[in-house]
């Protein structure tokens, strides 16, 4: 549960938006986050939850909505 309120309070900072009643928001497709905000994003949550996030294998399709964010994260602790 932890995991889950960083990840909403950090796409929050990003975004401007609360997003915890919208786990299948998509955050790049309605413009919520650009390329700046995904290197943040990555950088936060490296940071903040312990995980490394290769970039090189960073495939935005899979880290696009916060539910997907945290499935990812998930597998990464």
């Amino acid at each position: 549960m932890k995991n889950e309120q960083e990840v909403y309070a950090i796409l929050a900072d990003l975004t401007g938006e609360q997003l915890n009643d919208k786990p299948d928001q998509e955050l790049f497709n309605s413009g919520l986050m650009d390329s700046m905000a995904t290197v943040q994003l990555v950088m936060e949550l490296e940071e903040k939850l312990n995980v490394n996030i290769p970039i090189s294998e960073f495939e935005r399709s899979e880290w696009d909505t916060p539910a997907k964010i945290m499935t990812q994260v998930a597998a990464l602790q």
